[in-house]
């Protein structure tokens, strides 16, 4: 029996089913809970998501997004859940300690079997069953290799479908990185013939910005922006200040990063955002001669893929960009 099926036979035998996923959600996380949650209810089980924090606004044209349960609004609700709970899905995280300290807690403390479905490097050994694909470009993806590899592709639809492509979309920068594999477009193609709508997700995903969006960006873009050229690595950084003057929503910075690595001659590109007394810190880079994940793992307490990857700093903005700027002749050769 390959892992798939075992997987599948542990949904049919469970009486509670709980999917979660990493803090600080995005598109795959929210793609692969969603994907995963309509097939199982496919099969015929009851099964609840339950996220440490909300999904951004972007993301909320998702079916099924609405029943999401988080620990910042639910958790007593969630803990007994947790209690009563024989499987838990760990999707999108290769440790405990990426779901927060509160969901962390009733991970360890209750003894439900787990599945972990994950596509980062070194996983923590915790899980009953364990999906490690380090090599493919998401989560989203290994839920696709689920449902096809466990003899379930009849079920694929345009409600499991919508959500995992999307994961896929965001995880690989629209399919621009070299995570990005021939197996990739045909798990795509899969899904399209599923029904799933591609250019109304691309669509729904790029034209739905606010004003205060668009002047955020033009802001960030104009005044905030620097390019270190000796090193063709460029920097953002917005303060938690200049997120309120224009009224910042989560959600509200996605890409920016992805806008500054755009420009010509870019190997790497930082964006640093001051949220809830912490600076949060995107990583982004192209081809194979430039990992920035290596960089955020030794130092701001990060990592991820080789060229997408998250950090955080406790230290001032001014601090934390004098950090930077010293350590990148040390990670990026002129």
């Amino acid at each position: 029996m390959n892992v798939y099926n075992s997987i599948v036979e542990q949904i049919k035998s469970a009486s509670s089913i709980i999917i979660t996923a990493h803090k600080s959600p995005d598109g795959d996380s929210i793609g692969s809970s969603l994907g995963l949650y309509h097939f199982i209810k496919k099969l015929g089980k009851e099964v609840v998501i339950c996220h440490p924090d909300p999904a951004p606004d972007y993301l909320l044209f998702l079916e099924g997004v609405e029943t999401i349960k988080t620990m910042s609004n639910e958790n007593l609700e969630i803990e007994h859940l947790f209690e009563k709970s024989d499987l838990i899905f760990c999707l999108d995280y290769n440790a405990t300690d990426r779901v927060g300290e509160g969901m962390q807690y009733l991970l360890e403390k209750f003894e439900a079997k787990k599945i972990m479905i994950d596509h980062h490097l070194n996983p923590q050994d915790f899980a009953f069953i364990t999906v490690s694909e380090t090599s493919v470009c998401s989560t989203s993806q290994l839920i696709v290799e689920l449902i096809e590899q466990s003899g379930n592709g009849d079920l694929l639809d345009e409600k499991i479908g919508t959500p995992l492509y999307l994961g896929i979309l965001t995880d690989t920068g629209s399919f621009r990185f070299p995570s990005v594999q021939p197996r990739t477009h045909e798990i795509l193609a899969k899904l399209l013939h599923a029904g799933v709508k591609h250019y109304l997700v691309h669509e729904t995903l790029n034209d739905n910005n606010t004003f205060d969006r668009l002047r955020l960006q033009g802001y960030a873009l104009s005044q905030k922006m620097e390019v270190i050229e000796e090193y063709n690595v460029a920097l953002i950084w917005l303060t938690a200040t200049e997120l309120e003057k224009y009224n910042y929503k989560k959600g509200d910075t996605e890409g920016f990063v992805n806008i500054a690595l755009s420009i010509k001659g870019m190997r790497a590109a930082v964006f640093f955002g001051e949220r809830d007394g912490i600076i949060k810190i995107s990583f982004r880079s192209k081809g194979t001669d430039n990992p920035v994940n290596v960089l955020a793992s030794e130092n701001f307490s990060g990592g991820g893929h080789a060229n997408a990857s998250g950090g955080m700093s406790d230290l001032t903005m001014d601090e934390t960009l004098a950090k930077i700027k010293g350590l990148i002749p040390q990670y990026f050769k002129k």
